[in-house]
């Protein structure tokens, strides 16, 4: 089997940019040449990866599980010819919502302090897991166990307590705790990245409306606003204060376990140093 780096970009940008066109363009190569390029590539896997109508462009489950695949290899091998030229990169973390609460900042600044030839580069994600899969970040901050067969590890950290968040002068913002049966007769609002909250939470016979937004701005702004109330992990107070929205501790919801989760086959050297460091600093933490 001769499957060259030409071909992984091929697919590569055929994922990304859904369209021949418009990977074309991204790869600067006609698109007869590309078509070519896939085409030999499917056959000499002996598989298709791409299903081509004249209306619609899909990969196929192969065609999306090498895809990934081949994201992670290209980008392990331009982080090889860059480390060659510049020395090594940062350590990729992503995290999908809150990274550690307070936990986040004496991590960085410890990991500084211990690791000085190691920086640490942070970002928000929408799909930790994805990103993980294609080799964009190295290892993220999750609230949720990667699913069997990703070819993900976890390691549990901590276990967070969960919050309530209502607009701030509700009448709820003046208790001390609340439940989650005060919260039902209310639209629940729920993040999209947040996916430790959901209406499975209260009992099935008790469960409240809830509605999906895109992120944690439009989150913040619909309870604030006075249009609903919400349920978060507890670093979510720390990371997003905001001045019309009150978190009070929920009084009868389970606490969240934070994982560091990486891929099996570690994307950057440092990744078990990383492990090491978390579970010193934070098995046990509240």
């Amino acid at each position: 089997m001769n499957v060259e780096l030409r071909h992984l970009r091929a697919l590569a940008a055929i994922g990304d940019e859904g369209t021949i066109t418009g990977a074309a363009r991204a790869l600067h190569i006609s698109q007869p040449a590309l078509s070519r390029t896939l085409d030999q590539l499917e056959a000499r896997l002996g598989t298709r990866l791409v299903e081509r109508t004249t209306r619609r462009l899909e990969l196929t489950e192969p065609g999306r599980r090498l895809w990934e695949r081949a994201h992670r290899v290209l980008r392990e091998l331009d982080d090889a010819l860059a480390e060659v030229m510049t020395g090594p990169r940062p350590l990729r973390i992503g995290f999908p919502w809150g990274a550690l609460g307070r936990h986040t900042v004496p991590l960085l600044r410890s990991w500084r302090t211990e690791h000085p030839g190691t920086p640490l580069g942070v970002r928000r994600c929408d799909d930790p897991e994805a990103e993980l899969r294609r080799g964009e970040i190295d290892a993220a901050f999750l609230r949720t166990r990667p699913a069997p067969g990703a070819g993900l590890q976890a390691l549990a950290l901590y276990q967070e307590s969960r919050v309530a968040a209502v607009p701030d002068g509700d009448p709820l913002a003046e208790r001390g705790t609340v439940r989650l049966a005060d919260l039902a007769p209310r639209p629940v609002a729920i993040c999209a990245t947040a996916t430790t909250t959901s209406a499975e939470l209260w009992p099935e016979e008790a469960r409240p409306d809830t509605f999906e937004v895109a992120n944690v701005d439009e989150w913040l702004t619909a309870i604030a606003t006075g249009d609903s109330v919400g349920v978060t992990a507890e670093s979510t107070l720390h990371s997003y204060p905001h001045p019309g929205v009150r978190y009070l501790p929920l009084a009868d919801a389970d606490p969240i376990t934070v994982c560091l989760v990486w891929p099996h086959t570690p994307t950057h050297p440092a990744t078990r140093a990383l492990c090491d460091h978390a579970a010193r600093l934070l098995r046990g933490a509240q």
